[in-house]
């Protein structure tokens, strides 16, 4: 093996990785070091001239001349009987330096060198790939899918460089195969076994945001302002979005002409709904617009319990709660209050109707103020909605909601008795 060969492979890392010249020089003189401490003992008296772009290097070893036969240590002293070969000049106690030729180590440690000079070319790139993506987190990334697993998938980027997509960071409804592109956010990067792990990810409320920048271009101008991002991936995302420019429509401007701007992102993420609002220092005005598309009468805040009773007309309250609870939920983690929603009749609409915590002798508390937290706070409520649903919403066995359903259905049937 030839200088040349050491300098083309490191040459050919630099190509692709774009390793400045100083870092290049620096890994080849620590490697050629770390082989003459291991054979002499010391490097300190070697001088390296490495010259990447000729693709060439000189190795020097300097030496203090010694009488003949006062050399104890041929790596430190040279005797100057062997000096005078090659300059008679040379007199005991100069330094002289002579070249020392790579081919002279043999060729197990040649092959070693070698070794180690690939295993710190390896570490630098796994160094540098971390680094760059280190600051790269939160960015939005293009790649192509490699592989598919249950658990994960493989994707390279334009420069090879591997990243994972964990099957929690997909959007439910995603399916990829080999060879299909896809966008995703970084969302974090470690070091695991001294490689780079880059874990990107589809349900994050920062790849919701970064797609806003892209389609709108007030956002990335900084025209409009991305208060707040709450989402449950591929089902419903609520953005709060504010202008401080008065002529600016922060709302109209996300969604864009016919909502041009909007169904980019939407079909980015498999049509999931995203209700864009107004953000307002107004508390009760903010939760209002957090409900939409329900249309609130009355909000009543309990500061110190961070909640808010939210009244609405019947008709409105499975609006405001939404599919599964979802609405409501989004809402609550909006505005950063949980809400509870009531239904706003009158008096009179009570009269055939009972109070649904009057039950609490034959249903423990939790249960009723489950129902409560959908709307439900009467027992007519809760029977004009159907069992499926009722279950849905709530999130409480089967046989608890049956077992309500009974209570209550037998309150109306002992009075109609």
């Amino acid at each position: 093996m030839d200088n040349m060969n050491l300098i083309d492979t490191f040459a050919s890392f630099k190509e692709n990785k774009d390793i400045d010249r100083v870092t290049m020089m620096g890994v080849l003189e620590e490697v050629f070091r770390g082989m003459f401490e291991k054979q002499f003992g010391t490097s300190e008296n070697f001088d390296f001239i490495i010259n990447i772009d000729k693709g060439d290097f000189e190795i020097w070893r300097n030496r203090i001349v010694t009488a003949d036969g006062e050399a104890e240590d041929p790596n430190l002293q040279v005797e100057v009987s062997e000096v005078h070969k090659i300059d008679p000049d040379y007199e005991v106690g100069e330094e002289f330096a002579d070249e020392v030729k790579l081919e002279d180590f043999g060729r197990r440690s040649i092959l070693s060198l070698r070794q180690n000079l690939s295993s710190k070319i390896l570490q630098l790139e796994r160094e540098n790939v971390y680094e760059r993506y280190k600051d790269k987190i939160g960015d939005i990334v293009t790649g192509e899918v490699y592989q598919v697993w249950k658990k994960e998938m493989l994707i390279l980027d334009d420069e090879e460089n591997e990243m994972i997509l964990p099957r929690n960071e997909q959007i439910p409804s995603d399916f990829f195969r080999k060879g299909d592109t896809l966008r995703a956010v970084i969302e974090r990067v470690d070091m695991k076994n001294n490689a780079p792990l880059i874990i990107i990810s589809r349900t994050s409320s920062k790849f919701l945001e970064r797609l806003f920048e892209l389609e709108v271009p007030e956002i990335y101008d900084g025209l409009i302002t991305i208060k707040k991002i709450v989402r449950v991936a591929g089902e419903r995302a609520k953005v709060a979005v504010e202008s401080y420019d008065d002529r600016i429509d922060p709302v109209g401007a996300c969604v864009g002409m016919k909502g041009a701007r909007i169904h980019g992102i939407v079909r980015e993420l498999r049509n999931e709904n995203i209700d864009v609002i107004n953000y307002s220092e107004n508390l009760k005005l903010y939760i209002q617009r957090a409900l939409s598309p329900a249309k609130v009468k009355n909000i009543k805040i309990l500061e110190e319990e961070k909640k808010a009773e939210v009244f609405l007309d019947p008709d409105e309250v499975s609006k405001a709660i939404g599919k599964g609870g979802l609405n409501i939920k989004l809402a609550g983690k909006l505005v950063g209050y949980e809400i509870d929603v009531f239904r706003d009749i009158d008096e009179s609409e009570l009269e055939d109707d009972v109070d649904i915590m009057e039950f609490n002798d034959e249903i423990d508390e939790w249960v009723l103020e489950s129902f409560k937290k959908i709307g439900c706070d009467t027992a007519k409520s809760v029977l004009n909605i159907s069992r499926e649903e009722l279950i849905k919403r709530t999130d409480l066995e089967e046989e608890t909601v049956d077992s309500v359903i009974n209570i209550l259905k037998s309150e109306f049937e002992d009075h109609k008795e």
